[in-house]
């Protein structure tokens, strides 16, 4: 088949939406692509779009989820609807990205409320300096409880947030020694947090920030190589200004935009897969500030990125939340958002409660033979339901433009990516559907065209091939 250049630009923006979203339907394609690619970079990087979502429609339905506690393991629910629905999907993936780096989990906060505090962070504050992001993080009442920063007094360094600072959020193993670790934490002793009221009646009352200087070391600190009377924020500046923190947010962003790395802890011994495009992301990292807009328009427009297509495991949040986009299943806030958030921690990613601070293991360890089954089959479920808007929508490209078993099973590729499978997979897809001949679109039985071709998506979602994005 050739691969004319529209056909190229399609895959190619398809690709885009994919990593900067959570894929897109193929007239949500065909309608970017008349604006062109770097048009839509550039609207996908625009902080000032809403992203559509009225939150209190959410609570209109689920009036609970207002300052819900523990809520039984389901209160990322109104994440997981705001991500179905927004209009600004890079914002809702940065969220994600974010969340993985300063991994907070409701184990041990007790508080979703506390953790989606942290999203609303990210969410407002994604696209700007990482420094900006690293001062929340410092500040926030969830990160301050779950690293133990309360317990970090003048008289009896706590140096857990301290540690994590320096080997998950900003250098890597490596890069500093345990007297630099001591003198971070120090510098952050007082930053501690109010603790919440007793519970009033329509929720929790929150947590809040508070620098008690009483329980702050002013002394002189020896840190990095560096000399004064450091606190919190000078730490921070002192951090971002060495290569070795560069290096790793630069490859925290290709992992997860371009292509799946080893896990962070082998990052010590394991060089990038791609060393000249992690080194182009860390000196853009440097020049601009770390500001993550400029960082990340650079990262989409460079060839490296567009040549990383079907490079990344899909997470379970981009199955779930991709899938239901593409079948247009999303209307209200229903009961079934339940379920699909669910979906996503069986897959093994339960949103709002990582595994630990090193947050979730990504690439082909979200592989095994228990979560592709829970994948498949709910792809699968979807998918086969004719009676979705965006399964229709499929339907009718498919129809339009086909009806051999060969041309069948290349428009569902088609409108499913275009996703390139293997070519022995493709065969074994025509001949399956070969089996029953050309397809008749006038047949409504269990043999006709639109019963064969939902079962052809089907078998498409379960292919080795579809897992990845």
């Amino acid at each position: 088949m050739t691969i004319t250049n529209t056909d190229r630009d399609l895959i190619l923006m398809s690709h885009l939406m994919r990593r900067a979203g959570f894929g897109a339907t193929r007239n949500e394609l065909e309608d970017r692509l008349k604006v062109g690619y770097e048009s839509t970079v550039e609207d996908l990087l625009d902080r000032s779009k809403s992203n559509g979502v009225d939150y209190y429609e959410f609570l209109r339905y689920f009036p609970m989820w207002w300052k819900p506690g523990t809520m039984g393991g389901l209160g990322q629910s109104s994440w997981v609807w705001t991500m179905i629905n927004s209009q600004s999907p890079l914002t809702e993936k940065l969220c994600i990205f974010y969340h993985n780096i300063f991994a907070t989990g409701v184990s041990k906060v007790d508080h979703y409320d506390e953790i989606e505090d942290m999203i609303d962070v990210f969410r407002e504050k994604g696209l700007g300096h990482y420094k900006d992001i690293l001062l929340e993080m410092a500040k926030s009442p969830a990160m301050i409880y779950w690293l133990d920063n309360h317990e970090n007094h003048f008289d009896s360094v706590n140096e857990n947030w301290g540690r994590e600072l320096l080997e998950l959020f900003t250098m890597g193993v490596g890069n500093y020694t345990e007297e630099d670790v001591r003198e971070c934490s120090k510098a952050f002793t007082g930053w501690t947090l109010e603790h919440k009221l007793p519970r009033f009646h329509m929720g929790r009352w929150d947590w809040t920030f508070k620098f008690d200087p009483a329980d702050h070391d002013f002394s002189e600190k020896t840190f990095l190589g560096h000399k004064g009377k450091f606190d919190g924020e000078d730490i921070i500046d002192i951090i971002l200004s060495k290569p070795a923190t560069a290096n790793f947010i630069a490859r925290h962003i290709y992992s997860f935009f371009v292509a799946d790395e080893p896990q962070v802890p082998a990052w010590s011994v394991i060089p990038p897969a791609n060393q000249s495009a992690v080194d182009f992301i860390a000196k853009t990292l440097m020049d601009s500030d770390y500001h993550m807009e400029t960082v990340l328009r650079a990262v989409f427009n460079s060839d490296f990125f567009k040549n990383s297509q079907y490079s990344r495991v899909k997470n379970p949040t981009e199955v779930v939340v991709s899938t239901l986009r593409l079948v247009k299943n999303y209307h209200l806030a229903s009961p079934e958002i339940l379920n699909w958030s669910s979906q996503i921690t069986n897959m093994g990613q339960d949103l709002m409660n990582p595994p630990s601070v090193e947050g979730w293991h990504s690439g082909i360890e979200w592989i095994n033979s228990g979560t592709l089954m829970k994948r498949t089959n709910f792809m699968a479920d979807l998918i086969g339901n004719k009676e979705f808007d965006g399964v229709k929508d499929i339907l009718d490209f498919v129809k339009f433009n086909s009806n051999t078993p060969e041309s069948v099973v290349d428009s569902c590729l088609n409108i499913l990516g275009p996703l390139e499978v293997s070519t022995d997979t493709r065969q074994e897809l025509i001949d399956h559907v070969s089996l029953s001949g050309n397809f008749d679109w006038n047949d409504d039985s269990n043999n006709g065209g639109d019963s064969r071709t939902l079962e052809l998506l089907q078998l498409i979602v379960a292919t080795r091939e579809y897992q990845f994005c």
